[in-house]
């Protein structure tokens, strides 16, 4: 059986997002909209969700709930 993956507020928006392409649709959705701006490659989930007012905990669970169902 293959080991689930899970998305932390610390890996890079970049990185998730080249990773798991599903989860741009889910930045977008929560009000991160700068998912393509050149800070997306360097700044960490948690950074750009406070830099965003953005609720980080309900961010984690519906990104990890994306990946979870492809």
């Amino acid at each position: 059986m293959a080991e689930q993956q899970t998305i932390t507020a610390n890996m890079s928006i970049g990185e998730v997002i080249s990773a798991y392409p599903q989860t741009a649709q889910v930045f977008m959705s929560q009000g991160l909209t700068c998912i393509g701006c050149a800070m997306a490659r360097f700044e960490n989930i948690e950074q750009g969700a406070m830099a965003h007012g953005i609720d980080i905990n309900k961010l984690m669970q519906a990104l990890n709930e994306a990946i979870a169902q492809a």
